[in-house]
């Protein structure tokens, strides 16, 4: 058991410098030991630039061939596209759904527990990637030299709607000024 006389005396054996600097060194441990929030939003602000840089690719990727599509349709000439993607791209994984099913007098009980399925991947584990499905198409608007034309027109918005599958309401065309 410790005696208050005894705590007292080590005190008093003790001088204010080491007092003070053991008072320091606690309070920096305190400090340090805090989990700081700018570690967890570095990590979500990458994972989202991630995405949002995969899913601009991809808009970009498609603006570039319907540009280059739509500058063959007799009629268009000159050609600028601009699309907006309604999400990002997704990952659909693995999931294993173990089925139980007992029955007694009374009642029936069913278990259903569904686990994703890992795979080792440069010695992490990491989820089984069945498919990934691309950014789903929101909008689209063209901006072309024949965009004054009804049938040219009308020839643009089907040509977008079949390619993305989006309604002709979701698909803007514009006549491009003269330069």
């Amino acid at each position: 058991m410790i005696k208050i006389e005894d705590v007292k005396k080590t005190l008093e054996s003790i001088d204010m410098k080491k007092i003070s600097i053991i008072f320091v060194l606690g309070i920096a441990l305190i400090v340090l030991s805090f989990p700081t929030s700018k570690k967890s939003s570095t990590t979500k602000s990458t994972s989202s630039t991630a995405q949002t840089n995969t899913t601009d690719s991809y808009g970009k990727k498609q603006e570039s061939k319907l540009k280059k599509a739509l500058r063959k349709v007799e009629g268009v000439g000159k050609v600028e596209v601009m699309i907006t993607m309604k999400a990002s791209e997704e990952s659909v994984v693995n999931k294993d759904s173990p089925y139980e099913e007992s029955t007694n007098e009374k009642e029936k009980t069913i278990k259903e527990n569904e686990e994703t399925i890992l795979i080792e991947e440069d010695g992490k584990k990491v989820p089984y990637v069945i498919k990934t499905e691309e950014p789903e198409v929101e909008g689209v608007i063209v901006v072309a030299q024949g965009g004054d034309n009804d049938i040219v027109k009308q020839n643009i918005v089907d040509a977008v709607s079949v390619l993305f599958h989006i309604s002709s309401y979701k698909i803007k065309v514009l006549k491009m000024e003269d330069s």
